[in-house]
């Protein structure tokens, strides 16, 4: 499920991810902070503390691996969300600090953890099942995808290529274990990366319709991140809407 990097080595991708996403924060003003990021409602400073708060519901993740004991990645969604309205209008300063000691207290676990402890099985909010190592991967959506949220210079076309490879083939992998309800508009399509030669193919029928691309540009699209510049149709027709991305995983 790993795909081409094992979870240890997304560790040290992760600092580094980490480091530049910081970076942005601290190219930007105050007012530039209180602007609208690239997802609907949210300005740059929910951006950044939901990326804090994730990294501290990953972290609950672990523990409970660590310990046995469950604890819930958020209390409830309501309390993320107020959460996150409670953080936004922090300075920079403050932003940037909690996103990297939340960050560090995250990496800190993950590298303490047992061998024993990286396969306890815990949940993510949504309910799905996952082993403990899998917060690793999860995160390293979180930091990468939402550092585009922030629009502010940093895009699919900065993502760094492990990023990208591991990304791309867990989405398409996923995308393909979709139940048909939960396909959208990508029900009876065939999505291949041109470069890797992996695919997806939800519904598909021989000579159904097929969308492809580089991994980078599907992953793009896909996520939700562009709108779908170098993903190609055929026969020619409108790009069709992805379902909501990270699609749970599958293959465990």
């Amino acid at each position: 499920m790993d795909g081409v990097i094992h979870w240890r080595a997304v560790l040290d991708e992760l600092d580094t991810g980490t480091e530049r996403l910081i970076g942005t924060l601290g190219g930007l003003t105050e007012p530039d902070l209180r602007g609208p990021s690239a997802l609907p409602g949210w300005s740059r400073g929910h951006v950044a503390t939901h990326i804090a708060r994730n990294a501290d519901s990953l972290w609950n993740l672990l523990e409970w691996a660590r310990t046995g004991v469950e604890i819930p990645q958020y209390p409830s969604l309501d309390k993320r969300n107020a959460d996150l309205d409670a953080g936004a209008g922090r300075s920079g300063a403050e932003l940037i600090a909690d996103v990297r000691a939340t960050a560090e207290r995250f990496a800190a676990q993950a590298r303490a953890l047992s061998e024993d402890a990286w396969n306890a099985p815990v949940k993510a909010m949504q309910g799905w099942p996952h082993p403990a190592w899998y917060t690793v991967f999860r995160r390293w959506n979180e930091v990468e995808a939402h550092h585009a949220d922030l629009a502010a210079g940093y895009g699919p076309a900065d993502w760094p290529e492990p990023y990208v490879r591991w990304s791309s083939a867990a989405t398409l992998t996923g995308l393909a274990a979709l139940p048909e309800g939960r396909r959208g508009e990508l029900a009876g399509y065939r999505i291949t990366a041109t470069d890797s030669g992996e695919s997806a193919a939800p519904g598909w029928t021989a000579g159904g319709p097929e969308a492809s691309g580089s991994a980078r540009a599907l992953l793009g699209w896909l996520s939700g991140r562009t709108d779908g510049s170098g993903v190609h149709v055929r026969p020619d027709a409108p790009l069709p809407a992805p379902p909501p991305w990270p699609y749970e995983p599958s293959g465990f």
